[in-house]
C-alpha cells in the first residue's frame, strides 16, 4: 500500500502565502482556488463546472457509497492537517468501493465550513483528496461538489466505482469452511488514536496541535495510520478476481465487521490467534484501518495482500478466536468505541 509523504501538506493554514476567509472571498472565488488543485480523473466525461458531473460507466452499472466527517467526533483540527483531513476523506470512502470488488472511479465532494474558515484549509483538504486519489487509486478524480457554511467543519464525500462486468463481492456469500483473510494494517490506527489523546492533548483535555507535531516525530507510522490511512485500495479488485466469496471495509474494528459478515451469511467466524499478533485484542476491537476482509473457497489460492487469519464455520452469528467465543469489540458512532483506552 501507498503512504501519504509526510512532508506532503504537512504545513498548516497559518502557513500559506495568501490567506482570506471564506467568507471574504465568497463562493465562486472559493471555488477558483480550491478546483484547480482537483482531477476529474480517467472515468470523468464531464467534470465538475455545470450542475451535475457525466462519469463513464463501463458495464451500465456502477457502485456509490458516501461517508461523513465532522469536527469533534470523526477529526480534530488540532490533530489534522488539512490536507490529512483531505488524503482520510479519499481513502475512507475508496475503502467502501473496494470491497465491493470494484475499481474506484469518481468522487463528489461537499464541504461545509464556518464562514471564519481560512481558504487555505480548503485548499490544503483539496490538496489532500487529490494525492490520495493518486496514490490509492490512480486514475480515479474529483468530479464535482458543493460549498455551504455551518458552525462545524463537515466533509461528505460519495465515491463511485466501476465493476468492469463482474457481480459484486457482497458480505452475504461466505460459507462454512471458507477461508478468513485480511488485507492491510491492524489496530494501528487505534494505537495512533490512544497515542493522541494520551499525549497530545494539553491540560485540559483538549487536542493541543504542538504536542500533536512533537508526536508525529516520534511514532510517524502510527499517528499517520490514524490521520492519513493507507489502505489496500486495489485489493479489492485482487479478491475479487480471485474469487472472493464476500467481503467489507474493516473501518469500525476486526470483530465488528467480522460479525457482520457472519451474521449477513448466516455462518460463525473462528479467528486464528496466532495470526491475530501479540496484541489480539487491539486487532479485534482498534477502529478505522480501513483494510479489507474477505472469504475465499478452501480450494482458492489466497491473493497478496491478503492474509489468513481464521476460518469460517457453521456456528450461524458465533465469533471465536481459537474457539473460544469472544464479544463484538469496535467502534459505534451512538456509543462510541469500546477498546479505544486498552
Amino acid at each position: 500500500m501507498t503512504a501519504p509523504d509526510p512532508e506532503l501538506g504537512h504545513e498548516r493554514a497559518d502557513a500559506a502565502a495568501e490567506t482570506a476567509t471564506v467568507a471574504e472571498l465568497g463562493e465562486d472565488a472559493v471555488l477558483a482556488r480550491i478546483l484547480p488543485r482537483l482531477r476529474p480523473g480517467d472515468a470523468a466525461i464531464l467534470g465538475a463546472g455545470d450542475d451535475a458531473a457525466l462519469v463513464h460507466a463501463a458495464d451500465g452499472r456502477f457502485v456509490v457509497t458516501t461517508d461523513l466527517m465532522v469536527h469533534g467526533p470523526d477529526f480534530r483540527l488540532a490533530w489534522s492537517t488539512p490536507f490529512e483531513l483531505g488524503w482520510k476523506a479519499a481513502a475512507t470512502n475508496l475503502t467502501d468501493v473496494a470491497a465491493m470488488g470494484a475499481r474506484p472511479t469518481a468522487l463528489v465532494v461537499a464541504i461545509a465550513a464556518p464562514p471564519s474558515t481560512d481558504v487555505s484549509v480548503l485548499e490544503g483538504i483539496a490538496d489532500g483528496l487529490r494525492e490520495g486519489l493518486a496514490a490509492l487509486a490512480p486514475g480515479a478524480g474529483v468530479v464535482g461538489g458543493d460549498l455551504s457554511a455551518s458552525p462545524v467543519l463537515t466533509l461528505a464525500v460519495t465515491a463511485f466505482g466501476d465493476l468492469a462486468g463482474r457481480s459484486p463481492v457482497l458480505r452475504s456469500g461466505a460459507r462454512a469452511g471458507d477461508v478468513v483473510a485480511h488485507a492491510g494494517v491492524r489496530g494501528d490506527a487505534a494505537r495512533g488514536l490512544a497515542l493522541l489523546f494520551a499525549e497530545a492533548t494539553d491540560a485540559t483535555g483538549e487536542p493541543d496541535a504542538a504536542l500533536a507535531d512533537d508526536l508525529r516525530s516520534r511514532h510517524p507510522e502510527l499517528v499517520r495510520a490514524q490521520l492519513a490511512p493507507a489502505p489496500p485500495v486495489a485489493a479489492g479488485v485482487v479478491a475479487a478476481l480471485a474469487g472472493a466469496t464476500a467481503m467489507l471495509d474493516v473501518s469500525d474494528g476486526l470483530a465488528r465487521d467480522a460479525r457482520r459478515i457472519a451474521e449477513a451469511s448466516g455462518v460463525g467466524i473462528d479467528f486464528d490467534g496466532g495470526a491475530l499478533g501479540p496484541d489480539a485484542r487491539i486487532a479485534l476491537a482498534g477502529a478505522e484501518d480501513h483494510g479489507l476482509l474477505a472469504t475465499f473457497p478452501p480450494d482458492t489460492s489466497v491473493p497478496e495482500p491478503f492474509m489468513t487469519i481464521g476460518l469460517v464455520t457453521a456456528a450461524s452469528g458465533v465469533l471465536s478466536v481459537d474457539g473460544r467465543p469472544i464479544d463484538t469489540l469496535g467502534w459505534d458512532p451512538y456509543s462510541g468505541w469500546d477498546g479505544r483506552t486498552g
